[in-house]
């Protein structure tokens, strides 16, 4: 049995999330206070370049833009067969004393957003680092929680949430894809 695909949004209502997550963002900081907007790669970059120009389209000031690859940060690193393709860590600013929000796609068990703070502090101690998702699905293992998350989106652990977004993908949507022999929610 295949797993059941709904699609959670289109590009417009992505572009309506990321609309609603630049005001939330603005509405926390202010709007003079310089931000630093990290993207976990890989998904995460594209949606942090989008806030980006959405902040400094109110602000008039550019948003300063990184990128983290948490590849060896992982705890789960040895566990899988395949070598890990590393993609890098590109943040041309310094981080020490600054305002840093982590831009990640989707946020489930915390794994990647604790493999992302230990790559930031190795970088230099942020004044404050507050966490972004695109869509929260649940089911933690480690305290961690988005200060700003998208849509929040019940799901099984076998169930799979996909942000699609250009230029990673052909399309902006959010997917998610129902593990097998579950039942579609009723909407």
């Amino acid at each position: 049995m295949n797993s059941h695909e709904e699609i959670l949004c289109d590009a417009d209502g992505l572009g309506l999330i990321l609309d609603r997550l630049a005001r939330d963002i603005l509405d926390a900081y202010g709007k003079d206070v310089p931000l630093r907007l990290v993207g976990i790669r890989s998904r995460g970059v594209p949606i942090a370049e989008r806030l980006a120009t959405r902040i400094q389209a109110v602000t008039g000031r550019p948003v300063p833009i990184g990128a983290i690859d948490v590849t060896l940060y992982r705890d789960d690193i040895n566990t899988s067969p395949r070598w890990p393709v590393l993609l890098g860590t590109e943040i041309g600013f310094p981080v020490e004393g600054e305002q840093i929000i982590l831009v990640d796609d989707v946020l489930y068990t915390g794994r990647t957003a604790r493999a992302a703070l230990n790559v930031l502090l190795d970088l230099g101690r942020p004044a404050r680092v507050r966490l972004l998702a695109a869509v929260d699905r649940g089911h933690r293992e480690l305290p961690i929680q988005a200060d700003f998350a998208g849509m929040h989106v019940r799901t099984t652990r076998d169930d799979r949430i996909l942000v699609q977004i250009t230029p990673a993908d052909p399309v902006d949507r959010i997917v998610l894809l129902r593990a097998p022999g579950h039942q579609p929610r009723s909407v």
